[in-house]
């Protein structure tokens, strides 16, 4: 019995539990606005193949429709709660897509054959940005099958994390960002291995880091992309000792076998 966990860069990472294969926040463009992949491979068409897709929050680089359109008819999506208001173009791509949306706020649970999965509060603003004036929250979720694996999405720390999440044998957690400054509500490489410390989990894959960065600022803070992965192993070292970290490259995977 294990867990087996990809990352393809940013926030894209599979899942596979119980027979169950999880896509988190999946982006798949060379491209994004102002953003450009400059790590890693566009992945390739099979990691667009999941059982349920889950989605953290309504920012553009972790709901993005035109990397929503590659995943395969049936696909259950699993987004917050308000999603298909604040975003007008899900519905459509949904629609002709063949995607099962399921909007969910935290607490909420969705079974999907063995896994249970359940949303959880992330301290983090989960709007549309700069459109709309509807809100729908940020969200982490906690996977339950042969193992606990939890997606934190984006968060920053917030007092009832542990509580909110229980425990965990793995957490994906982010440790940078797209560009030079981490605004509010967002964990750095120091904050995340606080993070694990305060879960317990017994294995930890850093992710949203060294992926994409903002196009013709390559020279700045450069250090904001490339080290919060090896800063982060540092960090939890020193914080959270007995957690095994496993920074994998873009398209690389771990397999992990749960607590007994």
């Amino acid at each position: 019995m294990s867990v087996e966990i990809t990352w393809w860069g940013h926030a894209t990472a599979t899942v596979r539990d119980s027979g169950v294969t999880v896509l988190t926040d999946p982006l798949f463009v060379r491209r994004l606005a102002h953003l450009r992949r400059r790590r890693g491979p566009v992945p390739t068409p099979d990691a667009a193949v999941a059982d349920v897709a889950l989605v953290s929050h309504l920012h553009a680089d972790h709901l993005h429709l035109g990397s929503l359109v590659q995943l395969w008819p049936g696909t259950r999506l699993v987004v917050p709660y308000g999603a298909g208001r604040a975003v007008p173009g899900l519905r459509r791509v949904a629609a002709a897509g063949g995607l099962r949306v399921t909007e969910v706020r935290p607490g909420d649970e969705v079974t999907v054959g063995d896994l249970r999965i359940r949303a959880v509060p992330a301290a983090h603003d989960g709007r549309r940005l700069p459109f709309g004036p509807h809100r729908s929250p940020a969200l982490g979720y906690v996977l339950r099958g042969e193992a606990t694996t939890y997606f934190a999405g984006d968060t920053g720390l917030f007092d009832a994390m542990a509580d909110a999440v229980g425990p965990c044998d793995v957490a994906l957690l982010p440790v940078g960002g797209w560009g030079p400054y981490l605004g509010h509500g967002h964990l750095d490489a120091g904050r995340a291995a606080q993070a694990l410390a305060l879960l317990g989990a017994r294995s930890a894959v850093p992710v949203h880091y060294g992926t994409y960065w903002p196009i013709g600022m390559d020279a700045v803070r450069p250090h904001e992309f490339h080290a919060p992965g090896d800063d982060f192993v540092r960090h939890a070292g020193r914080l959270a000792p007995d957690a095994s970290v496993h920074r994998l490259g873009h398209g690389e995977c771990v397999r992990l076998e749960p607590a007994r």
